[in-house]
């Protein structure tokens, strides 16, 4: 992952409109996972649309600093299957 806040923005940027799941740790031993769309980004946070039929809300938001600090990580789709491929 990038080490700096402007990196992990930059990289974001290319990656609007683009599913992801979003991986956060919820407490102690105890992690949620979430599906959706990265919508926007901001100076300081970013916004993902969740997938209505898995979340009670619309959309979440979260700032560069939990990218940095590791108490969430992002797993773009397009990345997954990119990794498959070049395993096949």
């Amino acid at each position: 992952m990038p080490t700096s806040i402007i990196t992990i923005k930059h990289k974001l940027d290319s990656h609007l409109g683009d599913t992801l799941t979003v991986v956060a740790q919820a407490g102690r031993k105890k992690v949620t996972k979430r599906r959706g769309i990265l919508r926007e980004t901001f100076p300081a946070v970013f916004v993902v649309d969740l997938d209505q039929h898995q979340n009670n809300f619309k959309h979440v938001s979260y700032s560069y600093t939990d990218l940095l600090t590791k108490n969430i990580a992002l797993k773009f789709d397009d990345e997954v299957d990119e990794a498959e491929e070049a395993e096949a």
